[in-house]
């Protein structure tokens, strides 16, 4: 049975204290898509952080188990989609769950398994930002995952991938497959949208993991050019 996990996101603001408290599902036995990863929390908080940016957008969170990035987003006034693999219809219920647990019943919530060209990813609408929170977990999926990321970014080529993931191997990396597909990434210091903490959002995981958070883009020959300004474009 998955129990109610709170999480609460604030800012000092323009002479005024914004708040946002939610509530997500969680599975104690930590199954990948039924539990708050230290990734998802980090990833809120930096949707949190572009809130003023984000009414009106149009934003699809992939892998979304618990969906906590983008019930922020949605929250937040953009117009989310919520996906999950179409093979683990479990996940797909918590993010039904999660939406119903916060007062969003109309968000869709799709079936999208990475690196399948399936009908529900080719008949998406346009996206402006795309979500992922620690989906690169297991390396025999970094490929899938990028497969699907650069099919959204041709059909979007101003999108962004806003991506968190935890640190697990010195051996790792998607740089190789980010020059195969024609994508940059830029990284996304913590303490700049106020991630680099023992505490956030109520949860006390981020501080005892290794997270970095970076944003993907379409590789362009004007150069990488500077996150700060790409995000404030949204």
């Amino acid at each position: 049975m998955a129990e109610p996990r709170r999480f609460r996101f604030a800012e000092e603001g323009g002479g005024r204290r914004e708040a946002l408290t939610l509530r997500v599902p969680e599975v104690p036995d930590r199954r990948y898509g039924l539990y708050v990863w230290p990734c998802a929390a980090v990833l809120a908080q930096f949707v949190w952080s572009r809130r003023g940016a984000l009414p009106g957008r149009r934003v699809l969170e992939l892998g979304a188990g618990v969906s906590l990035p983008g019930i922020v987003a949605a929250k937040c006034g953009a117009e989310v989609l919520l996906s999950d693999s179409e093979e683990l219809p479990q996940c797909l219920e918590n993010c039904r769950r999660s939406c119903l647990m916060n007062a969003l019943p109309h968000v869709p919530i799709l079936g999208i398994t990475w690196g399948r060209m399936s009908p529900q990813l080719l008949s998406l609408p346009p996206v402006d930002v795309i979500l992922g929170s620690d989906v690169f977990f297991d390396p025999k999926d970094f490929e899938d995952i990028l497969t699907t990321v650069y099919f959204l970014l041709e059909k979007n080529p101003q999108a962004q991938f806003w991506t968190t993931y935890q640190v697990r191997s010195a051996d790792w990396s998607i740089e190789a497959l980010l020059y195969k597909w024609k994508l940059k990434n830029t990284p996304v210091p913590l303490h700049s949208f106020g991630a680099d903490k023992e505490h956030l959002a109520g949860s006390s995981l981020p501080g005892r993991h290794t997270i970095e958070m970076m944003i993907i883009s379409l590789a362009r020959s004007d150069g990488p050019g500077d996150w700060k300004c790409s995000c404030q474009a949204f």
